[in-house]
């Protein structure tokens, strides 16, 4: 199974469709949101795609409750879970928080396959050792709204995800007409 990984979306809309939209195309199933996804609106024309959408919040909140009555409106298609979430897609046990430190805490732990995470907006892959004495995928999408990224240009980027060979590729918007 194939999944989309983004994060910090801050509201923007456009580059969200886009990453899920190019996820969906490559064969992804499900979508896990790490965070910061602030309001509705940002996630109307995304719902549209009809790929389930995971989510927790973030350090910037925004309409709890509106984000709680759009996933009792959409059929199952958008679910939204608060701080943090355990998920199992794909037969793969899942940890999806917000904050780094939450989620390399959850990797350690040996419970998870793959953690997810957001906040620094920086993308990053990589093995976390854990104490069973192997290893979790700890993963950060970025910003799927290339804010505040790193580099001269800020480039918003995302996590295509295969969960049956556990391989995580970071990948980047190049569209313009919703740069920042």
């Amino acid at each position: 199974m194939k999944i989309c990984i983004v994060s910090d979306s801050h509201d923007r809309s456009d580059p969200l469709v886009e990453a899920i939209a190019e996820a969906q195309a490559a064969g992804a199933q499900a979508v896990i949101h790490c965070g910061d996804l602030i309001g509705v609106n940002t996630l109307r024309a995304s719902l549209k795609l009809g790929i389930p959408i995971h989510a927790v919040h973030g350090n910037n909140i925004g309409d709890v409750a509106a984000l709680y009555r759009m996933m009792a409106k959409s059929n199952g298609l958008f679910t939204y879970y608060g701080q943090e979430v355990a998920l199992e897609l794909g037969g793969r046990k899942i940890f999806v928080t917000h904050m780094p430190h939450h989620g390399q805490a959850f990797a350690c732990t040996g419970d998870y396959d793959l953690v997810c995470h957001g906040h620094s907006h920086t993308a990053h892959v990589g093995k976390q050792s854990n104490i069973t004495g192997g290893h979790s995928w700890l993963v950060n999408p970025g910003s799927v709204a290339g804010i505040d990224a790193p580099g001269v240009v800020a480039v918003p980027t995302w996590i295509l995800g295969d969960l049956e060979h556990m391989c995580f590729e970071i990948r980047t918007l190049q569209h313009s007409a919703w740069e920042a």
